[in-house]
């Protein structure tokens, strides 16, 4: 052991040396910071990123958010009032309203219902969405024909193929497009209504509508139609009448044979196939 601890003066001064190098290179990496310039010139790029990345996370947040579509306040149901931030109290103050078959037409009158506050109000009514009737209700003036008692009569009504949308507007239960539907159908058929029964052609118009017209409107000026007899009709006759074919025809004069001749337009409604529910149309065009 002795000999590997004997150094010669050359070597014992390169041994010191080496030492006092050592010990410099430590004090320079535990004093000296070699990473500042670059730090520094990353700060703003990694301020850029950490922003971009915030943006996106708010993003997704906002995406992810339940989503508010017009809505029918009468409709509410317990999950939707719970999403809409509403009480348990204020959702069946709404429901207790509604059990009477009463109707919320306007917001004041849902925060009336319901007490919701005006902060919460402000916040959902703008998604409130009434019916159009309720929206923008047509004036009580233009229902001055169908609000009177009086009955008229053949003379006094207008006729249905001279009048204008206009006046068609005035009966109750017909707004501008069902008025516009009733004239084009006019258009269509060549001389206008043959029959007041006609109107049931006419798509969006209900029975009762029908009958509101019939108090205002009557055909004074029919346009022409053939008319055939049902117990002397040939086939190719009968195929010209609006929904009769060549099967149903087939089937009319099958049971015109058997019955020896109808008595009466309505055993029509007992051959096979045939369209009852356009009855009222085929009638027209057929006599005994």
């Amino acid at each position: 052991m002795k000999s590997h601890f004997q150094f010669s003066n050359q070597q014992r001064n390169g041994i010191f040396l080496l030492l006092f190098i050592i010990i410099v290179i430590q004090c320079v990496y535990m004093f000296v910071d070699f990473g500042n310039e670059n730090n520094y010139s990353n700060n703003s790029h990694i301020e850029e990123l950490r922003k971009e990345i915030d943006s996106l996370r708010a993003a997704e947040i906002e995406n992810n958010k339940p989503k508010i579509y017009p809505f029918n306040p009468n409709y509410i149901t317990d999950y939707k009032g719970y999403t809409l931030g509403m009480s348990n109290e204020e959702i069946d103050r709404l429901h207790q309203f509604r059990s009477n078959k009463q109707w919320v037409n306007s917001a004041k009158d849902f925060q009336k219902v319901t007490q919701v506050s005006d902060s919460l109000l402000s916040i959902i009514s703008p998604y409130f969405k009434f019916p159009e009737w309720v929206a923008n209700p047509k004036s009580k003036t233009s229902f001055t024909n169908y609000n009177s008692n009086v009955i008229k009569s053949f003379v006094q009504k207008q006729d249905l193929n001279k009048a204008s949308e206009t006046s068609l507007k005035k009966v109750y239960g017909i707004g501008e497009k069902l008025a516009g539907r009733i004239v084009q159908y006019r258009n269509r058929l060549t001389g206008g209504f043959h029959s007041m029964v006609e109107l049931s052609e006419v798509y969006g118009l209900t029975p009762v509508v029908i009958d509101n017209v019939k108090k205002e409107f009557a055909v004074k000026s029919p346009r022409e139609i053939k008319i055939y007899n049902l117990n002397t009709a040939t086939r190719d006759e009968l195929v010209l009448i609006k929904y009769i074919d060549y099967e149903v025809a087939n089937n009319i004069i099958e049971e015109r044979t058997l019955r020896e001749g109808f008595n009466s337009l309505e055993e029509l409604t007992k051959v096979e196939d045939f369209p009852i529910n356009k009855y009222e149309i085929i009638k027209l065009y057929l006599h005994l």
